[in-house]
């Protein structure tokens, strides 16, 4: 059986299509209703985990100011956990609602950027737990002092720190992502290696612009952020090179250097 034919066979109805899609969104609703309920029981751990970088630089004590901040708090942590716990399960669900469609070499080309996905984004937001939120603590807390006569003391409120760290990891597990981006732009036909080459230089404005964007405003932190980005844009470049160097291979023709 050919590959048109094998694709031919996996058709079905848009009800077909529809129903299946509703099958996979539930499993992945209760995967994630399950993962939200264990992480819930375990909010306050993660919290603790999460509050390590806060302690490290001294501040051992958050505040909250609204009546239910402090539940909402364990919510966000809740559902964050579980969104992290049940990803490889919604990643599995998706992958088995549009794999029916896909021809035998589509499915050999998308499954290691499925695969590559949640391991650069672990990767990502480990290097904002160890690095960059760290640093971004002990830049914001230097402030703490005498000013004029006044004691001027940083008394960090549990959600806005909760946000910190959140907009951290989520800002570094996906910029983490840019060399699955690029490559799955460059497989899907929408830009060539050639043209990324030449936007190298809009390439490092932009990743600057992000940083800027997505840290505090110390120097160090948009740093941390703005290089790897751009080593992850080589990256890209690099496996494009391969991939293609891959394809040509197979048609018997030749490839550009990097």
């Amino acid at each position: 059986m050919t590959e048109t034919d094998e694709l031919d066979a996996s058709r079905a109805p848009l009800l077909d299509h529809l129903i299946e899609l509703r099958r996979r969104l539930l499993y992945c609703m209760l995967a994630i209703g399950l993962a939200f309920a264990v992480s819930y029981y375990f909010s306050e751990a993660i919290f603790g985990f999460l509050a390590r970088p806060l302690l490290a630089v001294g501040q051992g004590r958050v505040i909250y100011t609204e009546i239910f901040e402090a539940f909402f708090v364990q919510v966000k942590v809740a559902f964050f956990a579980a969104m992290m716990i049940a990803f490889p399960v919604i990643a599995n669900q998706l992958w088995q609602f549009v794999a029916p469609g896909l021809y035998r070499k589509e499915k050999r080309a998308l499954l290691p950027f499925l695969i590559a996905t949640p391991m650069l984004f672990l990767m990502g937001a480990a290097m904002a737990y160890y690095v960059a939120i760290p640093m971004a603590l002990h830049f914001s807390m230097g402030f703490d002092g005498m000013v004029g006569g006044v004691r001027r003391e940083a008394l960090p409120a549990i959600g806005n720190y909760l946000s910190f760290v959140m907009q951290f990891l989520f800002a570094f597990g996906l910029a983490f992502l840019l060399p699955v981006l690029l490559m799955l732009l460059e497989r899907a036909g929408i830009v060539t290696r050639k043209q990324l080459v030449g936007a190298r230089r809009y390439a490092i404005v932009g990743a600057t612009a992000i940083a800027a964007v997505l840290t505090p405003p110390d120097l160090m932190s948009q740093i941390l952020l703005a290089v790897p980005l751009c080593l992850l844009y080589e990256l890209a470049l690099i496996g494009i090179w391969f991939t293609e160097r891959k394809r040509a291979r197979e048609a018997g023709q030749d490839v550009e250097t990097v």
